[in-house]
C-alpha cells in the first residue's frame, strides 16, 4: 500500500510540476509578440509531451488507491477529490489545450511519436473563424494551463492529506 501511495503522489507531483511551469510562464509569455510567441511554443515538444505521460498514470494510480485502500471516511473523500481534479485536468487538456497544440504544430517537423500524437486531427480548434486569431489561441492555451495548475494543486494537496489520514 505504501508503494502505491508513493507512486500516486509522485505521478500527481509530476503532473502538477508541468502545469505549474506553464502557469509561471504566463505573465512573461503575454508580453511576447506573435512571431516570438510562436517560436517559443515549439520548445515544449517533446519534453512536455513525454512528461505528460505521468498525468493519465496519476489518474489511474489515484483511482486504484481510492478503490483498494481506503474506507468511506474523510480519507476516501479527499482521494476522490484528488482523482476528480486529475481527471478534470485531463478533460481540459483534451478539450481545450490539445486542439490548440495540434493547430499550432501542424507544420512543425516531428518524430514519429510526436507526429502521431499531434496529427490525429488537423482541423481548427473551433469552428469560429475568429479563433484563428493568434491572441485568442494564445489565451485559450495559456488560460487552460492556469486552470490545470489550480486543479493539479487541489489534487496534490487532497491526495497528500488523504494519504496521511
Amino acid at each position: 500500500m505504501l508503494a502505491l501511495e508513493v507512486i500516486s503522489a509522485f505521478l500527481v507531483a509530476v503532473a502538477m510540476s508541468l502545469a505549474l511551469a506553464h502557469a509561471l510562464e504566463f505573465p512573461g509569455k503575454l508580453r511576447l509578440d506573435e512571431r516570438t510567441y510562436m517560436a517559443v511554443q515549439t520548445i515544449y515538444y517533446p519534453g512536455f509531451t513525454l512528461g505528460g505521460i505521468g498525468e493519465p498514470l496519476a489518474a489511474i494510480a489515484t483511482f486504484i488507491l481510492l478503490l483498494v485502500g481506503h474506507d468511506r471516511g474523510a480519507d476516501f473523500w479527499l482521494l476522490l477529490i484528488a482523482f476528480a481534479a486529475i481527471v478534470a485536468m485531463q478533460a481540459i487538456f483534451w478539450l481545450i489545450t490539445q486542439p490548440t497544440n495540434k493547430h499550432w504544430l501542424k507544420n512543425q517537423p516531428m518524430g514519429r511519436a510526436g507526429a502521431k500524437f499531434f496529427a490525429v486531427d488537423q482541423t481548427q480548434p473551433s469552428s469560429h473563424p475568429d479563433d484563428l486569431n493568434w491572441i485568442r489561441l494564445r489565451n485559450r492555451w495559456e488560460y487552460s494551463h492556469l486552470a490545470r495548475a489550480v486543479l493539479s494543486g487541489i489534487g496534490f494537496i487532497a491526495l497528500i492529506i488523504g494519504i496521511a489520514m
